[in-house]
């Protein structure tokens, strides 16, 4: 079970303060977060802007980041497993400039849940490729303005 919307982005918040101090200077906050799908969004503020007034790239790879890998930590929050998560790989097609606060979207959950139990049943660490979409809805509807593949490497063991 996956914990509510509140208690999520308390977690995200106090990873980003205690654990990865450039995921808090950015902001992000979770809108939205199923079994299958988190939704998240990163403001664009001074701190997160570039010098063309668009969504700085280092900003743009928190938010992929933080959306590719929140939905893994939080299907472990209430599980028997603990997660030991990094990323291998990472590409990136930018493909508009992001001129308003940036929603990035990860559907990968059952992907997740699938590498979830195939490391926990081998003991052996998996690595896929989850796919994060980045939009700006006030400027451009559902227009894509870049899409981020990142290769997830996690090992489920019991905790």
């Amino acid at each position: 079970m996956l914990p509510s919307l509140r208690k999520a982005n308390f977690m995200l918040r106090y990873f980003g303060l205690v654990k990865v101090p450039l995921i808090g200077f950015c902001r992000p906050k979770i809108l939205m977060m199923t079994e299958h799908e988190l939704v998240m969004k990163i403001p664009l503020r001074r701190r997160t802007k570039n010098h063309l007034n668009s969504m700085y790239f280092g900003a743009l790879a928190v938010g992929a980041d933080v959306a590719g890998a929140f939905l893994a930590f939080a299907k472990t929050a209430n599980s028997p497993y603990r997660i030991s998560l990094a990323f291998k790989a990472v590409e990136g097609e930018f493909l508009k400039r992001p001129e308003d606060d940036v929603v990035f979207t990860c559907k990968d959950g059952a992907l997740i849940d699938q590498m979830l139990e195939q490391s926990a049943a081998s003991g052996e660490r998996v690595n896929q490729a989850v796919e994060i979409i980045a939009t700006c809805p006030k400027l451009s509807g559902d227009e894509v303005m870049a899409r981020f593949s990142l290769t997830l490497s996690l090992k489920a063991s019991a905790k």
